[in-house]
């Protein structure tokens, strides 16, 4: 089941209001036709909505309340080991339903704040103890759910996107100046905990925030893996890598077989896609389910590359679903996908990944995706580029790949009013690729990437857009077992064959050859990054709105020249830079914020 929460904490003995939780969830409903189930109890007011298409029977979700311990909680996303955890939680707590979130309240019985390292998932869980006064939010290690956050007037408010806490009003919409450069300088990519609009925070990813009814917060981080060798495996041979990395892969991959009926994959053609269906394939999953989408080229850029899924498709025989989009049809998607980003993405694939979970929705309501693979196997070329390099020379590395502006090229393209101060965001590389627990610079990249970055870039891009369809997306990869495990492989065996070497060698175990050794391939939307029209004109009026020329985030002579050459100026990562700037204020516009 896929369901969205929200809620509202009073604090100094406020009382709670139920009218602002009704209309975030009536937001996150998708017009599916399900109502909202919200609980106030003085001050609290928790709710909940399911976003999927349930059967006629499935009973509506919502707050779970234990009247014994009076404890309420409400949790989004999936514990995968909930059938251990009931096993052992048994003895001491009576089960009366067969929920995760009741999973979740007896381990808060059974281990206090400490439950969370006993889950295993992806979710978001917000609990009221009332006998203790306190609430306590928390979000699983790697990101896969979003939790957004705002304090007001005395008060707290959480929904999973920006846009359904907007809505429920009252909230400081202005523009955060240093999310801008971050926005500016990693392409849209705003790291937790800042968003674009200053009233809004999102909590971070691995992070517990325990609150008291006076307000006051005690934050803690659950989970930080050294990113270094372990000395327990130092004896360990490439083969003895190879083999517990298979293995926990299969793990992780069979962990998120949540039905054998009704499983499917967005299979790119990739290494990490196609791993996943001859994973499924090998646990016995029949009927797998696989999806590809491709688009029209423009130019010399092909937009599909079919002849790869299609190979892995035939190989493991699987029910396979071809879409093909045509430029007319992405550019027709593109007020959607914008409405339905909890915040602005201008990764050209984003309304690609709107059309594809759409599509795929209409299949099944559970598939597997490939995300993460490269953070965590050194799967990019800056990777093998930081081998070797000084630790104190790593950061000038990481830029040349990564960084969009500096701050002398942001003072040529921001007016100075919403100019941060300083390089906020070279600042916050540095602090991070410093910071110790990383034994390498390659070790130091990986982990910036994976706790700093991938929570808000391609997770959620997947995860936005999927549960926007109504599709529960599965990410083996970021299993944080997995993780655990991979993290302290040696660089050697990762940044081997031009990277991702040792999974490269577990695929050839299993895939046709030419999945594994054809050029390294990204998730080709040509007709977003040469921009024509409509789309051109629809950027255009966008940074022509009188709404943007009251807010003036960008220097007049910075905009006339991108929309004299629109196709002239990319950033290194590839991305048309005025679809960027365009489609910063095409969200802002369609969600009325800053």
């Amino acid at each position: 089941m896929l369901s969205a929460i929200a809620g509202e904490v009073a604090f100094k003995g406020a009382r709670a209001e139920e009218k602002p939780v009704h209309t975030m969830l009536q937001h996150l409903a998708n017009h599916n036709g399900q109502e909202p189930t919200v609980i106030q109890n003085g001050w609290l007011a928790f709710g909940q909505v399911r976003l999927d298409r349930p059967a006629p029977s499935a009973k509506a979700p919502g707050p779970l309340i234990d009247e014994d311990h009076e404890v309420a909680v409400v949790f989004d996303g999936r514990i995968l080991n909930r059938d251990e955890l009931c096993t052992e939680l048994a003895a001491d707590y009576r089960f009366r339903t067969d929920s995760d979130a009741e999973i979740v309240l007896a381990a808060y019985h059974r281990w206090g704040t400490d439950f969370v390292q006993h889950l295993h998932g992806h979710f978001v869980i917000v609990l009221a103890d009332q006998r203790r006064r306190r609430v306590i939010l928390s979000r699983d290690r790697l990101g896969a759910k979003p939790l957004y956050l705002a304090h007001a007037n005395g008060r707290l408010r959480f929904a999973p996107t920006l846009p359904a806490l907007v809505a429920s009003g009252g909230i400081d919409t202005t523009i955060d100046q240093n999310a801008l450069h971050h926005y500016m300088s990693w392409h849209s990519i705003v790291p937790a905990p800042r968003t674009l609009v200053s009233g809004v925070t999102k909590l971070p990813p691995a992070t517990m925030q325990v609150i008291d009814a006076d307000g006051q917060t005690d934050e803690t981080i659950y989970w930080q893996p050294d990113y270094a060798r372990s000395t327990s495996r130092s004896d360990w041979s490439d083969r003895d890598w190879h083999d517990a990395i298979r293995q926990s892969l299969e793990t992780a991959v069979q962990r998120s077989i949540v039905s054998k009926d009704h499983m499917g994959v967005l299979l790119s053609g990739g290494l990490d896609s196609s791993l996943l269906v001859a994973l499924l394939a090998e646990a016995g999953v029949q009927d797998i389910a696989t999806f590809s989408v491709g688009f029209e080229g423009v130019g010399d850029q092909s937009g599909n590359e079919f002849v790869y899924s299609d190979r892995v498709a035939e190989e493991f025989g699987t029910d396979h679903h071809t879409l093909k989009i045509g430029t007319d049809e992405l550019y027709a998607a593109v007020d959607d996908a914008i409405a339905a980003m909890t915040e602005p993405m201008a990764s050209h694939d984003v309304p690609a990944f709107y059309l594809h979970s759409q599509a795929v929705a209409k299949h099944t309501n559970m598939v597997q995706c490939g995300q993460g693979a490269d953070e965590i196997f050194a799967g990019y070329r800056y990777h093998r580029a930081a081998d070797g390099v000084d630790r104190q020379e790593v950061l000038p590395t990481f830029l040349e790949a990564f960084e969009d502006h500096n701050q002398d090229d942001l003072a040529g393209i921001v007016n100075p009013e919403w100019l941060a101060p300083s390089d906020v965001s070279r600042e916050l590389l540095a602090e991070y690729l410093a910071e110790p627990g990383a034994q390498t610079s390659i070790d130091a990249v990986l982990r910036l990437e994976t706790q700093l970055i991938l929570a808000d870039d391609p997770v959620k891009r997947v995860s936005n857009m999927s549960m926007a369809a109504g599709l529960e997306a599965f990410l083996p990869f970021l299993d944080h077992e997995f993780v655990e495990l991979v993290i302290t492989c040696p660089t050697e065996l990762r940044t081997d064959q031009g990277g991702k070497g040792i999974l490269k060698d577990i695929g050839r175990e299993l895939l046709p050859n030419e999945v594994i050794d054809r050029p390294k391939g990204y998730f080709p939307v040509p007709a977003l990054k040469h921009l024509q029209e409509p789309i051109l004109s629809q950027v255009t009026e966008a940074l022509q709105a009188p709404e943007a020329r009251k807010r003036g985030l960008f220097r007049q002579d910075f905009l006339d020249q991108l929309l004299a050459e629109p196709n002239e100026h990319y950033v290194p990562t590839g991305g048309n830079l005025l679809w960027q700037v365009g489609l910063l204020e095409m969200w802002l516009q369609r969600h009325g914020l800053g």
